[in-house]
């Protein structure tokens, strides 16, 4: 997993405020990768305590509906859920600060649940927050992010913005992994970034923008740091026919696209709905 806060804190402060990787990573990610349709901004995202995350929305979510706020499952405020863990219907005080379009933080949004959290088959954890799309557009001028219900396309240009760092990294979806295991944890169809992407701790629960759209195509979650071969910090992937490869320095993120089939009117949790394969507690 992409560390919360505190070791990635430290690699910088050893280095140096001026030093990489952090500070140098935006220029060649930017260069690497094709210019962008539409700006990609912070507009949406927010920071967490020890991680990156996002106020998101589903095609068919409404304005009065209670917002949502989108990061990884080993970013939950009670550690990391268990392999074959689902959490539902938790309650949580937890708060987030919301980012303007340039990265200021402009408000404090408020959660009282935790709507669906696991590390199994995927890396999510889905807020409820204690206002709507609308008030949250009427006090600080900021729309949800629009989560895409369609599997992502391997070439397409992406930007992980990272509302903790207030930094974004930008590349392509290099392709998708069968699985990809990470010490007791095994994620399903992932996102393989091109090698642009230096993303860092901190970075984890970011949403993965397609460039080109605007929507959420997956969250950040993990990278290789140090070649090891499916240990913590250090994912493997794993194809059909249980062949390993080790990719040191490579990054990843999981899927969103199946989430939206998994939420009904009001943006209500339905893990038994028509279309949904999201694990079940």
């Amino acid at each position: 997993m992409k560390k919360p806060l505190g070791a990635a804190l430290f690699a910088l402060v050893m280095a140096g405020a001026g030093a990489a990787p952090a500070v140098a990573a935006p220029a060649p990610t930017e260069a690497a990768a094709p210019p962008a349709v539409r700006a990609v901004t912070f507009a949406g995202t927010v920071s967490l305590s020890n991680c990156s995350g996002s106020v998101v929305r589903f095609p068919d979510s409404a304005d009065s509906d209670p917002a949502l706020v989108m990061t990884n499952g080993h970013c939950l405020e009670t550690g990391f859920p268990e392999p074959g863990e689902v959490i539902t219907g938790q309650s949580s005080r937890r708060t987030f600060g919301l980012l303007s379009s340039s990265g200021s933080r402009i408000g404090t949004l408020r959660a009282n649940q935790v709507v669906y959290s696991t590390m199994t088959d995927t890396d999510v954890t889905i807020y409820r927050l204690t206002t709507t799309y609308a008030a949250i557009k009427s006090s600080y001028g900021i729309s949800p992010l629009t989560v895409q219900n369609t599997h992502p396309t391997a070439g397409t240009a992406i930007t992980v913005v990272s509302g903790y760092w207030r930094r974004t990294y930008s590349c392509n979806i290099d392709g998708f992994v069968y699985r990809l295991k990470e010490g007791d944890w095994t994620w399903k169809d992932s996102v393989r970034y091109t090698s642009a992407c230096q993303t860092i701790g901190g970075t984890s629960g970011s949403p993965v923008v397609d460039n080109a759209t605007g929507k959420v195509v997956a969250v950040n979650n993990t990278g290789n740091e140090d070649g090891e071969r499916c240990t913590e910090n250090n994912p493997c992937e794993v194809d059909e026919n249980g062949n390993v490869t080790v990719r040191e320095g490579i990054n990843y993120a999981e899927e969103t696209y199946q989430i939206p089939a998994c939420f009904g009117a009001g943006n209500t949790l339905d893990l038994n709905a028509s279309g949904c394969v999201l694990p079940k507690p």
